[in-house]
């Protein structure tokens, strides 16, 4: 009788198992997820701040610029203030869909699902993973 009762109770815990590593994959993506669409907002809030103390004459911006920051570098780096430093962005976030620090940038030139950069300045940011989401949206249109 034992050696039934263990063969029972082992498929029990295959048949859990088996049922419990989708659920474990979608919770994983899930996660991934909500940090791409953070670090999204994270970096486009910067380019914000940036254009807008361009905008208000905080520091000089190149000439024939729109005020966007010429890369995301510049965002982390910051720019001189009257002496000071103006950091908008502490690091620039690791894709944790492409696990890289290359994400897709866009200027304010470029038309707004292109996929290549103009170079011109960074107008928006995006990820490069052409994976779909779980609501079944792709990333690169986040």
């Amino acid at each position: 009788m034992t050696l039934v009762e263990l063969i029972v109770a082992t498929a029990i815990l295959l048949v859990l198992t088996s049922m419990a590593l989708p659920l474990t994959r979608v919770v994983v993506k899930r996660e991934k997820e909500k940090r791409l669409r953070h670090d999204l907002h994270e970096m486009r809030r910067a380019i914000d701040r940036y254009k807008n103390a361009a905008d208000t004459g905080a520091f000089r911006i190149k000439l024939g610029s729109d005020g966007y920051p010429p890369t995301l570098e510049v965002l982390v780096r910051g720019v001189d203030v009257n002496g000071k430093r103006m950091r908008f962005l502490r690091k620039i976030p690791r894709d944790p869909m492409t696990d890289s620090h290359d994400w897709g940038l866009r200027s304010d030139q470029d038309s707004p699902h292109s996929s290549s950069w103009g170079g011109q300045d960074v107008f928006d940011v995006y990820t490069r993973s052409n994976g779909i989401a779980l609501d079944g949206t792709p990333y690169k249109d986040w």
